[in-house]
């Protein structure tokens, strides 16, 4: 009989299968094959009076998988459980084990890092039991989760019609509200900075004021800014500093990096940088076999193989030569778990331009992220020559620097990733005098804190010790189906999205804060994730820490169903045309909608959009109400019946030709001016479609146009600028 091997993923158990040969049968659970029941007192699924025993129930959707598994277990001589390598793929074993009747006292238990031939085939001479107390943790976790989600939500959906809560998702949110009231409650302030625009040798380079008679410059106004110009007048060289800055790679990527990096450098969400790590961790076609690219993505630890570590450095050497190779370095957070590696190459060789015609351009990219940075943390440093000049004036100190350069290291094979820029300053001399100096100050004002983009959310979270990494995706993408967030450009050409908060968000926050402030803050939520930590130690009992919350969480329950005013829906005043019940409004992922108070029940939804455009047409095809809409062409009527009546027509008056008195050169019709659709003016001819003559613009009247356009431009005033340019010149031969 055969070996039977019991993987998580589908895509991973064909190419597993022909890495251990005939003797074994490799299968997968599609994912967890069980869940805490939704029966009993308050549907949790959990016995709160018996010890807070869970209560298991097979997924519906997972019962033909179980049966099969099931089956297969009975034929087979021994059953392998390679679930993933972390918490929750220890769960998985567990869970299989239990259904599947399996003894937990034996070595079953296959953990390997990466889906290569090598990692997979040495994984199976070390099978070990499961690990209960990683089991423990995330039975915990999943209680924890399960109680808030539930109860919680129960409350906020009968008091306030929000949708849901969660232990992370609703410390998330917080973090989210919080930022955009600290924008609202800024104040801004004006200040300047004073510059020195030097030249010398040809060369111009800027020094700023940073000391007024030895203290820190602070200029608020422009009158204290005019004063200190008026008092400089002569500037020399008070000092030259030269040194060799070294600049250390990064270290290689953990999950949360993983996000932020491919946020910033590639514009991909978490979600779907997590997806595409997914598919390259499983295994890629690779011509005539298939391998898994990438180690485990869903880690917090910084350590490298010695393995890759001997693999990368005899890369380096070759590629690049031995001044290149740097050393292993690792640097984990305190609350990193160092299961596994960092994310890798599974195989150095495996270089992205090599592997290129077997991914998508999406694989590509991501890919060569991962690699690049892997292989640059082995690398050494980058070195530059930097130069700092102090200028002086009447015992006031301008700051310059400059940098140069001198050894690429890691760069090279990280710097489509990283740029440096080369901005050297010209030849000085301690104490000699400055002849061409000009002095301008600047205006600025104090900025709001920024918005949380996903790559600034996932690092604050992780720097907090909130969640954990490989649970930011799914947590981002719940706050924007809500409705409690939504992503917008940071501002008018920006490429940055920024989370921005619903008004139900913000209810929603400002409910939890008001009733479970104690529970729902960063504080508390970030010492939860170390007790789970420590059970998953063996440290904690996974029970007292559940039964720790509950007596704590359900007080603040209690008193919130009490005291929590509920908010009534607002009614439209129209009656619902479907059932005839009341129309009300209701807050959705995208905003507000209209539907039928009997929701669920009756189906009918509309947008709000719709209803302020409403116009008295009606749509000549179906019936139904024409509604105001705006396209890249301007404003139309569409039917509101859309997509099953997709009838538009166009609001915009036609304009009629206007006659030139010019003859076509084609067919002797008129000429006339019309107007395209973009709203650009041209002359053609009348008998349009039939002739399609369009008159060129001559390239002389274009030119005239142009001249005139600049002569208006010469003509108008210039704006106002908020800065001011005084130039003060030391004494030179001219001069004298």
């Amino acid at each position: 009989m055969k070996n039977l091997v019991i993987v998580e993923s589908p895509s991973k158990s064909k190419t597993i299968e022909k890495y251990l040969g005939d003797d074994f049968q490799v299968v997968s659970s599609k994912g967890h094959i069980r869940d805490l029941a939704t029966t009993g007192k308050g549907g949790l699924g959990i016995d709160i009076e018996n010890n807070f025993t869970p209560t298991y129930k097979v997924s519906s959707d997972k019962r033909a998988v179980v049966k099969e598994l099931k089956a297969l277990a009975k034929k087979s001589d021994h059953v392998y459980l390679a679930s993933d390598p972390d918490r929750e793929g220890e769960a998985i074993a567990w869970h299989l084990a239990q259904v599947l009747e399996l003894n937990m006292e034996n070595d079953n238990r296959i953990i390997f890092n990466e889906i290569t031939k090598k990692a997979v085939l040495e994984a199976f001479q070390h099978p070990r039991t499961i690990d209960q107390d990683l089991v423990k943790s995330q039975e915990a976790r999943r209680m924890l989760d399960r109680i808030i989600g539930f109860k919680l939500s129960k409350l906020l959906q009968s008091k306030i019609k929000s949708k849901s809560a969660g232990r992370v998702q609703s410390v998330a949110l917080r973090l989210i509200v919080e930022r955009e009231n600290e924008i609202r409650r800024f104040k801004s302030e004006e200040y300047w900075t004073l510059h020195a625009n030097v030249k010398k040798d040809n060369k111009a380079f800027s020094a700023q004021l940073i000391k007024i008679d030895g203290k820190k410059a602070k200029l608020k106004t422009q009158e204290e800014t005019d004063a200190i110009i008026a008092r400089l007048n002569e500037f020399h060289v008070a000092s030259i500093e030269k040194k060799v800055r070294k600049k250390e790679a990064k270290m290689p990527f953990i999950t949360s990096t993983l996000q932020q990096e491919a946020s910033t450098k590639l514009g991909y969400g978490a979600k779907k940088t997590m997806q595409i790590a997914q598919k390259l961790y499983e295994g890629i076609a690779l011509g005539g076999h298939t391998e898994g690219l990438i180690s485990y993505m869903r880690t917090d630890s910084t350590r490298l193989s010695q393995v890759f570590v001997n693999d990368a450095f005899a890369y380096i050497e070759n590629e690049f030569g031995k001044e290149y190779k740097g050393k292993a370095r690792q640097k984990n957070d305190e609350h990193a778990q160092d299961a596994h590696e960092a994310i890798r190459p599974t195989n150095i060789h495996n270089t992205p331009e090599k592997v290129k015609q077997y991914l998508t351009n999406e694989q590509y990219r991501l890919y060569k992220l991962i690699y690049a940075r892997a292989v640059a943390s082995l690398m050494a440093a980058s070195k530059s020559n930097v130069v700092n000049a102090i200028i002086r004036s009447d015992n006031c100190d301008f700051s310059a620097n400059g940098s140069m350069l001198a050894f690429d290291g890691y760069l090279k094979m990280y710097g489509d990733y990283e740029s440096t820029k080369d901005e050297m300053l010209p030849e000085l001399i301690e104490n000699e005098l400055l002849k061409q100096v000009e002095l301008e100050g600047k205006q600025h004002f104090t900025e709001p804190p920024l918005r949380y983009s996903e790559a600034r959310l996932i690092k604050e979270l992780e720097e907090k010790g909130i969640g954990r990494p490989s649970t930011y995706a799914i947590i981002i993408d719940t706050l924007q189906a809500r409705g409690y967030v939504s992503l917008e450009r940071q501002s008018e050409g920006s490429k940055t999205k920024v989370f921005v908060p619903s008004e139900q968000g913000e209810l929603t926050d400002a409910k939890l804060q008001e009733f479970f402030s104690s529970i729902i803050n960063v504080t508390y939520t970030a010492d939860m994730e170390g007790h789970l930590d420590e059970i998953a130690a063996g440290d904690r009992n996974n029970i007292e820490e559940v039964r720790t919350f509950y007596e704590k969480f359900e007080p603040l329950l209690d008193e919130a169903y009490e005291k929590m005013e509920k908010k009534e829906l607002e009614r439209t005043g129209e009656a619902c045309p479907d059932c005839g019940a009341e129309l009300v409004y209701r807050n959705g992922r995208f905003g507000r909608f209209i539907s039928c108070i009997n929701f669920p029940s009756c189906r009918f939804t509309k947008s709000e959009e719709e209803e302020a455009n409403a116009s008295d047409e009606v749509c000549p095809k179906c019936g139904g109400k024409m509604v105001s809409k705006k396209g890249r062409y301007g404003a139309f009527l569409a039917c509101s019946n859309y997509p099953d009546c997709k009838y538009i027509k166009s609001t915009k008056q036609k304009e009629e030709p206007k006659p030139t008195g010019e003859l076509c050169p084609d067919c002797g019709h008129e000429l006339v001016e019309r107007k395209s659709r973009f709203g650009t003016t041209f002359v053609g001819c009348s008998n349009y479609p039939k002739c399609r003559y369009i008159k060129k613009t001559p390239k002389a009247a274009k030119a005239d146009e142009a001249d005139s356009e600049q002569e208006k431009k010469k003509a108008a005033p210039k704006k106002k600028t908020t800065r001011k340019v005084v130039k003060k010149a030391a004494d030179s031969e001219d001069n004298a």
